[in-house]
C-alpha cells in the first residue's frame, strides 16, 4: 500500500491561518493596524504571502483594507453584529432541522463539546464551539447552505471574541449547547431548532443589551 505524501502548506495559507487565529482568539484587537513588514518579519516570509493572505482575509469580513488608513482588524459593532446573526437566524436552525431530518451523525458536535470542556485557555474554547455549530449544521445535506454559513463563520466568531471579552458566558453557552445536542440525538427537531434558534439570538443580546433593533 503506498500513500500520499502530506501536502506543505503555502506560505500564503500558513500566514493566512496564523493571523485568523490571532483575530478569532483576541490576540489581534479590533481597529488593530496588520502592517506588512511587521508580520512579515514575525512568520519569516516575503510580504508577498502577507499580502494575499490579507487580502483573503478582507474578502472574508475579518479585516478592513483602506487607502488611508491601511489594513485594520475589523471593528465589531452592533449592525454588523446584527446582520451576522440575522442571517444564521434564518438559516443554521434549518440547517439543524434537516441533519436531525436525515439522521445523521452528530459524533464530531458531541467531540468538539468535550473539547470545549477540557480546553485550557478561551483560545481554544472558542475554536472547540466553532466548530460544535458546525458540526451540526455540516451533515445538513445541502452543500450550498452550509457553505453559506462557513462563510458566516469567522465573522460570528470575530463577534463572539468581542463578546466573551466583555461577559465570559460560557458556562451558560456551554449548557446550551449540551441541551441542543441531546435534543437532537434523540431527534426531536423542533425542541432542538427553537433551542438553538433562542441560543443564538440570546448570545447576541447579551453583546449588545443596548441595541434597539435587535435579531
Amino acid at each position: 500500500m503506498t500513500f500520499a505524501p502530506t501536502p506543505i502548506p503555502s506560505r500564503t495559507q500558513y500566514v493566512l491561518e496564523a493571523i485568523k487565529h490571532r483575530i478569532l482568539t483576541g490576540q489581534l484587537s479590533p481597529g488593530q493596524a496588520l502592517v506588512e513588514a511587521d508580520l512579515a518579519a514575525q512568520f519569516g516570509v516575503s510580504k508577498t504571502p502577507v499580502r494575499e493572505a490579507l487580502k483573503t482575509l478582507a474578502g472574508t469580513g475579518l479585516v478592513v483594507m483602506s487607502q488611508y488608513k491601511g489594513v485594520t482588524v475589523r471593528t465589531v459593532d452592533a449592525d454588523m453584529a446584527r446582520e451576522v446573526y440575522d442571517v444564521r437566524l434564518l438559516l443554521e436552525p434549518e440547517a439543524l432541522r434537516r441533519t436531525i431530518a436525515r439522521q445523521a451523525s452528530l459524533a464530531e458536535a458531541q467531540e468538539a463539546l468535550e473539547r470545549a470542556a477540557r480546553a485550557e485557555d478561551r483560545a481554544d474554547r472558542s475554536l472547540a464551539n466553532r466548530d460544535f455549530h458546525r458540526a451540526l449544521y455540516l451533515p445538513c445535506g445541502n452543500p450550498l447552505l452550509a457553505r453559506m454559513l462557513d462563510e458566516l463563520r469567522d465573522q460570528a466568531a470575530l463577534v463572539s471574541t468581542v463578546a466573551w471579552a466583555a461577559d465570559p458566558s460560557w458556562e451558560r453557552e456551554a449548557s446550551e449547547h449540551e441541551e441542543i445536542l441531546r435534543l437532537a440525538l434523540a431527534g426531536d427537531a423542533d425542541e432542538a431548532t427553537r433551542l438553538l434558534h433562542t441560543h443564538i439570538a440570546v448570545f447576541f443580546r447579551r453583546a449588545f443589551p443596548d441595541d434597539e433593533e435587535g435579531v
